[in-house]
């Protein structure tokens, strides 16, 4: 490929990432939300939580907030797929949508974002357990939030969401969040 190629090839899964901002994270549907987050502003805070749980945990934040980052960027392509609905499809693998988003872009961007793609999916490193477990606690704190404005079925979520935490740290945020209401979290950025 020509380098004109490769940066025709790396602005597109650039302006393919943007389909994230408006993609909805379509499992709160089932617990009855009905204009749930996208999907970037739930890789947004994933990506804070990650960097937090890493400085907590002794982690390096900078590669968790990176792996944070590209978890969910294959779902331009297969959608955010709800738990039920994986008992019924057979999606290709995060690895292999992730090389075609990016068979077209620069070799250094292509096989840089195969790699986080590749870590976060199979990678066994502290970071990696901190991206995995702020996946988790974002949802938590998610349906928490969503719990608060009324929707009530959004149990499930804590609790699958929380028993899914390997940390000691992403298990204490938990508890936390648990136990405040908004207005506890805000009062603890107005003393």
């Amino acid at each position: 490929m020509t380098g004109e190629s490769h940066t025709d090839g790396t602005a597109g899964f650039l302006l393919e990432m943007g389909m994230l901002k408006r993609a909805k994270r379509s499992g709160w549907w089932i617990a009855g939300v009905k204009e749930p987050e996208s999907i970037a502003e739930h890789s947004f805070r994933t990506g804070i939580i990650g960097s937090v749980l890493a400085m907590m945990e002794g982690a390096d934040p900078a590669k968790v907030a990176l792996l944070c980052l590209f978890h969910d960027t294959q779902e331009t392509r297969v959608g955010d797929i709800p738990h039920i609905g994986r008992r019924y499809l057979t999606a290709a693998s995060n690895e292999s949508v992730t090389a075609d988003q990016v068979s077209g872009a620069h070799p250094a961007v292509r096989a840089g974002v195969q790699r986080i793609v590749e870590e976060y999916e199979n990678g066994t490193g502290l970071e990696v357990l901190c991206a995995h477990d702020a996946d988790k606690l974002e949802c938590l704190i998610q349906a928490v939030e969503y719990r608060e404005q009324g929707y009530q079925n959004v149990q499930n979520w804590i609790d699958t969401s929380r028993s899914r935490l390997k940390t000691a740290s992403a298990q204490s945020l938990a508890e936390a969040a648990l136990r405040m209401t908004s207005v506890q979290w805000q009062e603890t950025y107005l003393r």
